[in-house]
């Protein structure tokens, strides 16, 4: 998926299209839209489809903005690991929901703000880290 995406020029389009909307952004709400982007897509999907989707295309917006591409590649990494907003994110949430007798809107209850949290702390710490 990630090759077809980068060899289609779908990556480079959407980074393009999405960089407009994040250029006048700061560099942590850069690195929260990624992020979220990202958490969406593994939450309905694969991890490693997420990755493969996010992972061009955070390379396409770093160039765009004339960022560094490590932090927003950390940033589909965290987003990618941010899976525990749906019951159907992952394997164990689904064992977890059926054992405990769980509904996925409780899985939206304690995953959202999670995620909200996740997403604030770690966009904040990039841009530290990297000096952005």
């Amino acid at each position: 998926i990630g090759r077809v995406i980068d060899e289609s020029g779908a990556a480079e389009w959407l980074g393009q299209a999405l960089s407009l909307g994040l250029a006048y952004l700061p560099p942590a709400l850069v690195l929260s839209a990624i992020m979220l982007f990202v958490t969406v897509i593994t939450n309905f999907a694969s991890n490693a489809s997420a990755a493969t989707i996010g992972t061009p295309i955070a390379f396409s917006i770093a160039t765009q903005l004339g960022l560094p591409p490590e932090p927003l590649v950390l940033a589909v990494l965290f987003g990618c690991n941010l899976c525990y907003a749906t019951p159907i994110a992952y394997q164990t949430n689904m064992l977890i929901m059926s054992e405990g007798g769980y509904e996925f809107g409780d899985y939206l209850r304690a995953g959202v703000p999670l995620v909200a949290l996740m997403v604030t702390v770690l966009s904040v710490l990039l841009v530290l880290w990297y000096g952005l």
